[in-house]
Parts: C-alpha cells; sequence; structure tokens
C-alpha cells in the first residue's frame, strides 16, 4: 500500500516521500495493456488480436512510466487534500533515477518531492495606524478657470478675414526652412492650431493684419516663450532637450483665421451641461463646478489613504517565505519555457525582492479577501464595462439600456482575459475600500498645488 511521509527540511520547507508497492500501479498497468492492445492497429494483425506480448514489447516501457507517475500523483494529491497543507505552486520533484522504472521487473519504488508551506500570518490593526486624509481647499480662482475652460470648449468658432487680436485662433502650416524662408528639402511639414497669443508679446506684432495664406519666418526660441516651445518642439517631434532644435527656423503659413466666441453663462448653456438638475442661475453654477471640483480632490485624497494603506500592510505585516524553495521554483519556471536559457543563481538573486514584495502583497490580499468575505459578482463586472465604455466617449449622458451598449457589455463578458482583468481590478477597489473602513486618519488642509506636488512625488519614489 502506497504511503506518503512529510520531513521538515527548511524554514515552511517540506520534503514529501512517496512509496509505492508494486500492487499499486501493477493492476492499473495490465489493464492500460489489455486497452491498447483492443485499440492498437499494427499492420499484420486484425484489430484487437494484437498478442499482448508484443504490445508490451513496443508500448510497454512508455505505459508503465505513465501509470507509476500517475499513482505517484494520486497519492500526492490525495495526501495535499486530505492533510489540507497550503502550499505555493506545486510540489517539485528531489533527483528521481527514472532508470529504476523496468516493465519487465516491477518493484517497491520511491519518489521525492519538496514543497514550499504558506505562512499563517496576521495583519496589523489599521484602526492605530498614522494616516492623513488631505482636505484640498477649491477657490475662487480654481473655479473661475474651470468655468473659462467650459465657456471656450462649447463656444463657437467665428471666420476672420485677418488677424487683429491675441485671443485669435490660427490653423497653421509648420515648414522647416532657412531664415530666408527657404523650405528644407525633406524637412519636417507639419499642420498645428495656436492662439496668437502662445507667441512671444513681441513677436505678436508680425502676425497683426495677416490674412489667409500669409506666412512668417520664425526663429522658434525667438517666437515662443519657453512653456509654448517645449509644446511646439514636442509637436514637430524635436528633442527639446537638444539646444540647437530650438533654434530652428520655420515658414509658419496661415490656412485659417478664427476667433473663438465663448459660450455666455445663460440657462440654456447650463441645461446643456447639467440637464434636469436645476441649475439656472451663475450662483448654482458655480456652486455645480464647486462641487464637481471638490469630488475631484476628494476622490484623490482618497487615492491617498489607499497609498498609505498599502505601506502600512506591506510595511507592518511580517510573513515568512520558503525562499530555498521558492527560488528553485523561479529557476524551474524558466527551464520549463521553450527555448529559454535557464536562470542562474544570480538572476535569481537579483529577481527574488521584487518577487517577494509582490508575493507578499498577494497573501495579505487573499487574507483579505477571505477574512471579510469579498466578492465580486458577474453584474459588478458588467457595470465596470458600463463605466469604462462612457468613459471612452468622453463621459457623454448616454442610456446605459441602450441595445449597443448591451451588445458591447456580452461581447467583453466573452473575452476571458478582459473579465478576468475586470474581476482583479474591482476586487483590488474593493480590498482597498474595506481598509479604508478600518483607518482613522486625521485631516489636513492643504491647496491643490502643494497636493500635486507631494502626489507627483510619491509617485517618483515609487518608480
Amino acid at each position: 500500500m502506497a504511503t506518503v511521509t512529510k520531513e521538515n527540511i527548511g524554514l515552511l520547507h517540506e520534503k514529501l516521500t512517496v512509496k509505492l508497492e508494486k500492487t499499486d500501479y501493477l493492476p492499473s498497468f495490465e489493464k492500460a495493456l489489455k486497452e491498447y492492445s483492443k485499440k492498437a492497429n499494427i499492420p499484420g494483425f486484425r484489430k484487437g488480436m494484437v498478442p499482448a506480448g508484443l504490445i508490451k514489447k513496443m508500448y510497454g516501457t512508455s505505459l508503465f512510466t505513465d501509470e507509476v507517475l500517475k499513482t505517484v500523483d494520486r497519492e500526492l494529491i490525495g495526501y495535499l487534500q486530505n492533510d489540507k497543507l497550503e502550499i505555493f505552486a506545486q510540489p517539485l520533484p528531489l533527483e528521481s533515477d527514472f532508470k529504476q522504472l523496468d516493465v519487465n521487473n516491477p518493484a517497491d519504488y520511491i519518489f521525492e518531492f519538496e514543497i514550499g508551506m504558506k505562512p499563517d500570518f496576521s495583519l496589523p490593526d489599521l484602526a492605530n495606524a498614522n494616516t492623513t486624509r488631505y482636505v484640498v481647499t477649491v477657490t475662487d480662482e480654481m473655479i473661475s478657470s474651470e468655468i473659462e475652460r467650459l465657456r471656450n470648449r462649447y463656444g463657437n468658432m467665428k471666420d476672420l478675414d485677418t488677424v487683429n487680436s491675441e485671443d485669435d485662433v490660427l490653423n497653421v502650416i509648420f515648414m522647416e526652412a532657412d531664415e530666408n524662408g527657404n523650405e528644407t528639402e525633406g524637412g519636417i511639414k507639419k499642420d498645428n492650431s495656436l492662439l496668437v497669443k502662445y507667441f512671444k508679446e513681441d513677436f505678436r506684432p508680425n502676425l497683426t493684419g495677416k490674412v489667409t495664406n500669409d506666412f512668417v519666418i520664425v526663429q522658434l526660441d525667438k517666437a515662443f516663450d519657453e512653456k509654448e516651445l517645449d509644446f511646439i518642439l514636442s509637436d514637430l517631434g524635436l528633442d527639446k532637450n537638444d539646444p540647437a532644435t530650438s533654434q530652428k527656423h520655420f515658414k509658419i503659413q496661415i490656412t485659417k483665421i478664427g476667433l473663438l466666441e465663448k459660450r455666455e453663462l445663460n440657462e440654456d448653456f447650463f441645461n446643456q451641461l447639467y440637464p434636469n438638475q436645476e441649475v439656472k442661475t451663475e450662483a448654482d453654477f458655480r456652486n455645480k463646478i464647486n462641487n464637481e471640483i471638490q469630488n475631484h480632490w476628494n476622490a484623490q485624497a482618497a487615492n491617498q489613504i489607499h497609498d498609505q494603506v498599502f505601506h502600512q500592510l506591506v510595511d507592518h505585516t511580517e510573513i515568512k517565505f520558503p525562499e530555498g524553495f521558492l527560488k528553485k521554483w523561479i529557476k524551474t519556471q524558466n527551464e520549463s519555457a521553450k527555448d529559454a536559457e535557464p536562470k542562474t543563481d544570480e538572476e535569481v538573486e537579483k529577481e527574488f525582492p521584487t518577487f517577494i514584495s509582490q508575493l507578499k502583497w498577494t497573501l495579505i490580499s487573499d487574507k483579505i479577501v477571505q477574512d471579510n468575505a469579498i466578492v465580486v459578482n458577474p453584474d459588478e463586472i458588467k457595470a465596470f464595462a458600463k463605466q469604462q465604455l462612457f468613459s471612452y466617449m468622453g463621459g457623454a449622458n448616454l442610456s446605459d439600456d441602450q441595445p449597443w451598449v448591451t451588445d458591447y457589455v456580452e461581447k467583453m463578458m466573452k473575452d476571458r482575459k478582459y473579465v478576468e482583468d475586470s474581476y482583479n481590478r474591482i476586487q483590488t477597489q474593493k480590498i482597498f475600500e474595506w481598509a479604508a473602513t478600518q483607518v482613522k486618519p486625521a485631516d489636513k488642509d492643504i491647496n491643490a498645488e502643494e497636493f500635486t506636488k507631494m502626489a507627483e512625488a510619491h509617485q517618483h519614489h515609487h518608480h
């Protein structure tokens, strides 16, 4: 009768020894031989009439090996399930001499495997964690700036005959040229759209009075201030870190002149932006914009709390790992990849800290999901797909029960990779939402610029 025994060989590192008696696998081997002889199609013999000796000679070794290994696998899985062992990956076979398998001399065999045990651990008490909720102050300037952006976005373009204002919009063609305006053969040629005020103040008089098809010859750094110059260089495909590029000459031809007429602040405009939301006056409009800006920054502040929670969980959860087993497992993963060079010990050591960090977060996430019965159901994935679709379309106020929306969602639900990715994203969001309910953050007022700098510095630190 087969037996499996366990022996500790390191931290959370065990050796499993599977002992097989020949009675454990012989009956199934003999049955497999008979089944094969019934199905075998060998020239010179009628189907089902091939002598057992010939079948054994031709296929016996491979069938014998298969049945022995199937039996080992069955015993191993049964042992892991019966003893409820939580392991990483799968058991790795230790050095085994498969030459010991002899179809002509069945015997008792021993196979050895190593396993890495998943550790028990406790999460830190998030209620005692030092966390901060940043409250961004929304200013009148921020509200006015957003209103101007909306007035411009929904404004109407009026065609003009001549350039006469710094607010005029110019459709132009940038053509690389020399200082005399002779176009460079094979040089850059690019359409663009610019406000007159994007040019340097002392250059703008060169544009006043120009009409369609007129042109100006510019040296880039003399026509544009630094901020606009960076944008122009990037749009032209030039390296902004190369000083020589900003001194290039271009012939800029005007193809169209227009003036953006901003939308008036009236009830028609308010209704267009916020249908059926009782926004009737400019005061109502400013309040609505104020709330939207505040909600935006509140969402950013919530992300900051999620980030703080992540660090609390990762930095203050002590987890031990079967490092010897995991390093060996990493090497086997590369060895099994087709045409891949086996990883060296040095490569494994270099990758290991990142691997362990990711594995640690996986274990923490799994524990939170299990302990708090966090689930993601199909309806949530469908709602997520709709939300993504609407965001792709610019956040338009679309009805989510239209047939084409339903068709899109059903199509995405048949995409296995999309469903898996969406499931993981929703589950991760739920993990952080749960964690955010456990902390007791202290509020801290901050302005938008300081908050943005802080977030960017933290992001840079992560990379």
